[in-house]
């Protein structure tokens, strides 16, 4: 397929010269617009992610109304085990709710292998559909959940801030644990490769929960099923972005064990430092404004907006937040970081890096 009119996203996630860093942001496509909630005032939630029509209508605003640089397709990261069989409800001021959690081996009987284009065809629509009403203008991401955030919400069966019983999971049947999260991996990593021939051009995995691990359990129930899923996403020919909030300690393992084209940062992990990861391993990187910095005055997100790019600019750099914009930050203060974002010019900084490094090289002569 053609490359878009912007390509500055896909050519940064291959680590390509670009004039400036591209940029989105991670739950673009939401509440804090104002036509988001007109739409949202017609269907509930799971109606729109099934409805390729409405997907698309509130995926391309962010695009249309905000200007960003990429655009993602509006959907949700539990459409896969509810593809499998599980129940799904997400309820206003409640969330997403399963009322079927899965805790034993038999309790995976019930659970089925999913073929992308029967029961996640809608999603795979909406992005044939997108795509089609973009012309070109952006590149446009596909997305999944990582196999150990399916596997909390699929045995929690909600959200939750202990993560007691998905955890309690690991350490007392460590066979169900990686017997699940064996089949997430391989399921979701055909729904990606499905999500790129149905038009995606980039795929982000999103570990959402995986800071809630000790680096011992993330490196054993977390690290090699994302790396697993990664590995088939990779097939599909386009980059690929993972993102693991909670775990900036281990982007270093990351990169090495998925192989991933780009690393999603969070914003508690310092933007120097990642900088130096990504340089390290010869990745794109992705990231990493705190969200809550949109509740400031736009000349202090321009201020803060700065200060990170000055940190992080270079091979690869992807402006996003360190997560998803919070749903009532004021319009306003969103273009106030997409604008200082394009604005910014990363050849003079790059120059001016350069020539700052030489000088001290001189001094220290």
């Amino acid at each position: 397929m053609s490359t878009p009119t912007n390509d500055l996203f896909l050519r940064a996630c291959r680590r390509e010269p670009v004039e400036r860093p591209p940029v989105w942001m991670m739950r673009q496509a939401g509440r804090y617009l104002p036509e988001y909630r007109a739409v949202r005032a017609t269907a509930d939630f799971l109606t729109m992610c099934h409805t390729p029509e409405l997907a698309t209508e509130v995926t391309l605003q962010p695009v249309d109304l905000m200007g960003v640089d990429a655009a993602i397709i509006f959907s949700d990261i539990l459409v896969v085990p509810a593809a499998m069989g599980m129940s799904l409800t997400v309820d206003e001021g409640v969330g997403p709710q399963f009322a079927d959690p899965v805790r034993t081996m038999q309790d995976l009987k019930r659970l089925h292998d999913v073929e992308p284009e029967e029961g996640l065809r809608f999603h795979c629509d909406a992005l044939r559909m997108t795509r089609r009403e973009l012309h070109g203008r952006v590149p446009l991401i596909g997305f999944a959940g990582a196999p150990w955030t399916l596997f909390a919400y699929m045995t929690e069966g909600k959200g939750t801030k202990s993560f007691s019983i998905a955890k309690k999971l690991l350490f007392a049947d460590p066979v169900f644990s990686h017997t699940l999260m064996e089949r997430l991996a391989d399921n979701v990593g055909r729904f990606l490769v499905a999500q790129a021939a149905a038009g995606a051009q980039a795929l982000q995995i999103f570990d959402s929960w995986s800071g809630s691990l000790g680096p011992r359990e993330y490196r054993e129930f977390a690290l090699p099923y994302m790396a697993r899923t990664a590995a088939i996403a990779k097939t599909a020919g386009v980059p690929v972005i993972c993102f693991a909030p909670g775990s900036g300690w281990a982007l270093g393992e990351i990169a090495e064990a998925t192989g991933c084209d780009v690393l999603g940062v969070d914003w508690h992990t310092d933007a120097a430092w990642a900088r130096g990861v990504a340089d390290a391993t010869k990745r794109g990187i992705q990231g990493n404004l705190d969200p809550c910095t949109l509740y400031a005055s736009p000349e202090v997100i321009r201020e803060r907006t700065l200060q990170m790019l000055a940190k992080i600019d270079g091979p690869g750099y992807i402006a996003n937040l360190g997560h998803g914009i919070l749903p009532d930050i004021p319009v306003a203060h969103a273009k106030a970081f997409i604008e200082t974002v394009q604005g910014w010019d990363s050849r003079a900084h790059a120059a001016s890096s350069h020539g700052a490094s030489a000088q001290t090289m001189e001094v220290g002569s």
